[in-house]
């Protein structure tokens, strides 16, 4: 802002009054406020201008609501996109999750109305928006580069006059008309992103329908375009945000969830209906997201409209598959408690449980890792889903640190293939973890073998009918595990995840495995349990 865009008098004067203005950015709202009502009629309306200058600033939803007249509508989600966009605009490397149901306004925030505004603050960076398709792609860069012929004289923006196509643009000084660096190219998932690096990668629904989403051959091409064609277009420090609804366990956003790297992200998971206590934006548990727009009758109507799979997809953000031939859903959505109500719960044993895979990496299956419990009235819970795709020098660690943040007094490992090779792996883990003072004194839990001489539907039966009859209670969800039992068809190979699970209930429900008193463990860990 300059001298003239305030006062048209004596420099002086002006002068003084730009260093008014100066002090007067630097105080809050309730400062400014009384500041301006007792402020002279000609100060006044040079505050109101610099009121409309920091409002445009201040974030993508304040600027959109100052450049439609509060036309644009605001939500306290939306609130948390501008945040996202506001740590970027700071100069903070972040990478960000944000999972939400259709209709509820994120494409709009966060693939239109923040990249405009990120480019207004930062015009000498670059910007690179992907979705499922080119033209939707070009859509929001179409979006953005009207907005800047419509705008760009408030937000200080201006195209260059050689490149101002929808799907790739660049940003020119207003006052010389000289080219930037800055600017926006867009992109179908799936295609090249050539030329610049970008500073912000926007990725707006990468998947299309639900017949991309359960396509193995889509996830695995989007997966390879996301790390090998995005990842390596990004500037040092860049940052990602991938907005998605879900569709599948394993699409992008769960692909994401389940890397190493998950530390690195900002997850916002936002279902149409809180249904956890530490919601994002503070709901308490059954509100809705949106309830201006969506009320929970509405809700409701789309819940029945759509069926139970598509609503706890799409809309609650927790891809259920379909069901299969052993296990139904309500076995477990019915019987499931929360960790807190677990919490009055006396568990008489504790098993880990471990169905180990050949080897590791994408050609070998995962290493099954569960946790399970049992009272002395027959109930049981499923404690842990540890599984991943782990070699022996991981998994015999991670059953091992199970074991004990679970006291557990027995390992279940199946033994058909290297059954001596796996106990030897899980006593070498013990007596690292013990070296290195992790195991708390507690002694190293018994190992037991076991021998699958039945067919899987034979064992998997009799866990299943626990199942059925209200016995086995999820504490907490486990996606991975869950979507593997209920879509496990007799005849199918049994995934390990589902395997390790059917071994720690195996043993739990065999009346000649519970122990019957505590002597086989000094450290008492079996104390209490009857």
């Amino acid at each position: 802002m300059t001298t003239s865009d305030l006062y048209d008098g004596p420099v002086e004067e002006a002068e003084e009054l730009l260093a008014v203005v100066a002090s007067y950015r630097r105080l809050n709202r309730a400062q400014r406020r009384r500041i301006a009502h007792a402020a002279s009629p000609e100060l006044r309306t040079a505050l109101a201008g610099v009121e409309r200058d920091m409002a445009l600033k201040r974030s993508p939803g304040s600027m959109a609501s100052i450049l439609t007249d509060r036309r644009e509508l605001q939500a306290p989600h939306l609130d948390l996109i501008d945040g996202l966009f506001r740590r970027i605009a700071r100069g903070e490397q972040v990478k960000a999750l944000i999972t939400m149901p259709p209709r509820h306004g994120k494409s709009r925030r966060a693939a239109r109305w923040a990249p405009l505004w990120f480019l207004a603050r930062h015009p000498e960076r670059r910007v690179m928006i992907a979705s499922y398709s080119a033209d939707l792609a070009d859509d929001h860069g179409r979006w953005i580069r009207d907005a800047i012929n419509t705008y760009g004289e408030q937000l200080g923006l201006a195209l260059h006059a050689g490149s101002k196509a929808a799907n790739r643009f660049d940003l020119a000084d207003p006052a010389t008309g000289e080219r930037l660096e800055g600017g926006l190219v867009t992109a179908g998932v799936g295609g090249g992103l050539t030329g610049k690096g970008a500073h912000l990668a926007l990725v707006d629904d990468p998947i299309k329908d639900a017949a991309d989403a359960e396509s193995p051959t889509m996830r695995r091409r989007l997966w390879e375009w996301w790390t090998a064609v995005l990842n390596t277009r990004m500037e040092p420090a860049g940052s990602i945000i991938c907005i998605q609804t879900r569709w599948h366990e394993q699409d992008l956003a769960g692909r994401i969830l389940e890397g190493q790297d998950l530390t690195d992200w900002t997850i916002l998971d936002l279902p149409a209906v809180c249904d956890a206590e530490d919601d994002p934006i503070g709901r308490e548990i059954g509100q809705a997201l949106w309830p201006r727009r969506y009320a929970l009758q509405a809700l409701e109507k789309i819940r029945r409209a759509v069926g139970e799979r598509v609503w706890w997809s799409l809309y609650m953000q927790k891809p259920r598959p379909l069901e299969g031939g052993v296990w139904k859903w309500p076995w477990i959505t019915d019987n499931r408690i929360t960790p807190v109500a677990f919490r009055g719960v006396d568990l008489s044993r504790v098993i880990v449980a471990v169905d180990h895979a050949g080897g590791e990496g994408d050609s070998h299956d995962e290493t099954g890792i569960c946790g399970a419990g049992r009272t002395t009235d027959e109930q049981y819970y499923v404690l842990a889903d540890r599984s991943a795709n782990m070699g022996a020098d991981t998994w015999g660690l991670e059953a091992c640190r199970l074991a004990i943040e679970l006291t557990a007094d027995a390992f279940v490992v199946e033994d058909n293939f290297g059954g001596d090779m796996a106990e030897q792996i899980l006593r070498q883990a013990w007596k690292q973890l013990a070296e290195q003072g992790d195991t708390g004194g507690l002694l190293m839990p018994a190992i037991i073998p076991v021998h699958a001489q039945q067919g899987k539907r034979l064992r998997a039966e009799p866990m299943a009918q626990l199942y059925a009859q209200g016995l086995v209670h999820h504490v907490g969800e486990f996606p991975r595990l869950e979507g593997q039992l209920v879509t496990w068809i007799p005849g199918m190979d049994s995934p390990d995840r589902m395997d390790a699970c059917v071994h720690a209930l195996t043993e739990l429900a065999d009346p000649a495995s519970t122990p019957m008193d505590t002597s086989p463990y000094k450290d008492q860990r079996l104390s209490g349990r009857r």
